[in-house]
């Protein structure tokens, strides 16, 4: 019996790719592994009971060597010589196979050459890719290639065109950009994101300091975080797409979970310029006022800056991913970033003993 290509499980584990994470080399209770930046290499004779995620690596799995787990490879190569039992999702390069695998192998934007030994027990499903097959090559299931099929249209006659006056095009300029709606629209944006701070504020409040905190110390990898988030993402979100059921956890994602990210990061950089404001003048605001004046002044300034031509983006769009990363790092301030050191107590801090 032929399988149906189990893309609900591939995206499954493309999952975890979004997921933050604690170091480069992650490696779950349950055996799984996850890699950033960093090639992957199963010598002989080993086994990973687990599941394998690599995001800008390469993979190796060597002849004796035997994977009882999916795999995932996004921006690298996979060359698999030994067995995998399990299925495969690769995005953004290439896999060459000479041994057998017992799932279903998905390719996005790639190639994939079948030795003569290779043996896959299952379907294969290409987009924006193709499957080479060597002579003596197997594939129990399905190849797929989602190419966009060649239409022949006939020419079409000469038809001689009329004799026409040259009349002038009129001058019209239409212009829908209107400086003073661009100024009232990031006022107003910032307004609203402010209000939205001073809602949070009243009930989360520790998760956005420890956001912030986390941001503050370490705005770099928060960047990075937030760079490899609106890049996975939208990939995720397409392919939950293409499975039809996933549909609308494709358009959660998007639409609302997105967002809230967004605006839960740009409210906690608030707080942070707030607190750092108050501080400066040597005042104490209450928590609500402090994140909402931070909120609204860091929204200002963001949004005027955008109505700047050509490079206005630039900086809205690293705070952006700033923001996002620091939420994606903190999982909403329920936890401490990757790498976070508290803050030691001093001598003068310690209560005597009693």
């Amino acid at each position: 019996m032929k399988r149906k290509t189990n893309l609900i499980r591939i995206l499954l584990l493309l999952a975890l790719l979004i997921l933050p994470t604690g170091s480069v080399y992650a490696q779950s209770p349950n055996g799984d592994v996850i890699l950033f930046g960093q090639n992957y290499t199963l010598e002989s004779g080993d086994t990973l009971n687990g599941s394998l995620a690599v995001i800008g690596g390469n993979v190796m799995i060597e002849e004796g060597a035997t994977v009882n787990g999916d795999v995932a490879v996004i921006g690298g190569n996979i060359s698999i010589n030994g067995d995998i039992d399990g299925d495969i999702a690769l995005i953004g390069g290439n896999m060459s196979v000479t041994s057998s695998i017992d799932g279903d192998i998905v390719i996005v934007g790639g190639q994939a050459n079948l030795a003569s030994t290779a043996l896959v027990d299952g379907n294969i499903a290409t987009i924006g890719g193709n499957v080479q097959k060597e002579p003596g090559a197997q594939v129990t299931g399905e190849i797929t290639n989602n190419a966009p099929p060649t239409i022949d249209v006939p020419e079409v006659p000469d038809i001689p065109s009329p004799n026409t006056p040259n009349v002038p095009d009129p001058d019209v300029n239409v212009s829908f950009s209107n400086p003073f709606w661009e100024f009232m629209g990031a006022i107003g944006q910032a307004i609203i994101i402010a209000g939205i701070g001073m809602l949070l504020t009243l009930f989360l409040q520790p998760q956005l300091e420890r956001t912030g905190d986390a941001i503050s110390r370490q705005p770099f990898a928060a960047g990075g975080f937030g760079l490899l988030t609106v890049i996975v993402v939208p990939v995720a979100a397409v392919l939950m797409a293409i499975t039809i059921l996933l549909i609308p956890v494709s358009l959660l994602v998007v639409f609302l979970v997105m967002p809230a990210v967004w605006v839960f990061g740009m409210v906690a950089l608030g707080q942070e310029v707030g607190d750092r404001f108050t501080r400066a003048i040597n005042q104490s605001w209450a928590p609500v006022l402090s994140t909402g004046f931070g909120t609204f002044l860091l929204m200002l300034i963001v949004g005027f800056v955008e109505l700047i031509p050509c490079v206005g983006w630039l900086p809205s769009f690293l705070v952006t991913l700033v923001g996002i990363g620091g939420v994606v790092m903190t999982w909403f301030g329920t936890r401490n970033p990757p790498g976070y050191l508290p803050t030691p107590i001093t001598a003068e801090e310690i209560p005597p003993a009693s």
